[in-house]
């Protein structure tokens, strides 16, 4: 994760912030009947660690792919999808050494499917519905809502209220889970705002 990390500027925070949201839908979605026996404490616990792992394949992503200021060409674009196989294959990896190990296997799921869409139109297997694995769906609400309120080279943040919107707009076309999302936006707000870049900066300083 720490070198993941070191690739970019803004990627510290982010993998601190959807940990975050992983861990609050994943609580919700625990207590919902049609969840309720699906997601315990283990899954809650395994989520909320293996969350910042969903992006560690981009230490194998060329720096000027990865900090291109303006639009990816289409070739470039294949090279940046390559991050989730790269991912979940180096994780794959470790797991030969611990094969029992749970944790990994969440993150494993995270890293291979956190750019898939409900409607099969995601990458890099093309899976929908409930054929995503449920961690990756969660993960991938979580990246949408922090990828669209964060600055970036090519973009300007957008407002809570602007994201919430968009994320509306998706659901059931790239994004599911979106019910529970929008009964606890305000939760997610919050979790922006308190792990923004200046205040841990400060924190780190103190």
């Amino acid at each position: 994760m720490k070198l993941t990390e070191s690739r970019d500027d803004y990627t510290g925070k982010h993998i601190e912030r959807v940990a975050e949201y992983c861990k609050l839908l994943a609580e919700k979605l625990g207590e919902t009947k049609e969840y309720k026996g699906y997601v315990d404490q283990d899954f809650v616990d395994h989520i909320h660690m293996a969350a910042p792992l969903h992006d560690i394949g981009k230490v194998g992503i060329p720096d000027r792919i990865l900090l291109k200021p303006g639009k990816l060409s289409e070739e470039e674009f294949e090279v940046m999808k390559s991050h989730t196989t790269i991912g979940a294959n180096t994780l794959l990896e470790v797991k030969k050494k611990y094969p029992e190990n749970m944790l990994l296997d969440m993150g494993i799921s995270i890293a291979h499917y956190h750019h898939e869409k409900w409607n099969g139109s995601g990458y890099p297997e093309g899976l929908s519905g409930r054929d995503i694995p449920l961690e990756a769906r969660i993960m991938a609400l979580a990246d949408a809502y922090d990828a669209l309120r964060s600055k970036r080279v090519y973009k300007e943040p957008l407002s809570h209220e602007k994201t919430v919107d968009i994320i509306k707009k998706d659901s059931g076309s790239h994004l599911d889970i979106v019910n529970i999302f929008l009964q606890n936006e305000d939760e997610f707000r919050k979790i922006y705002e308190f792990y923004q870049e200046d205040h841990c900066a400060l924190e780190t300083a103190i």
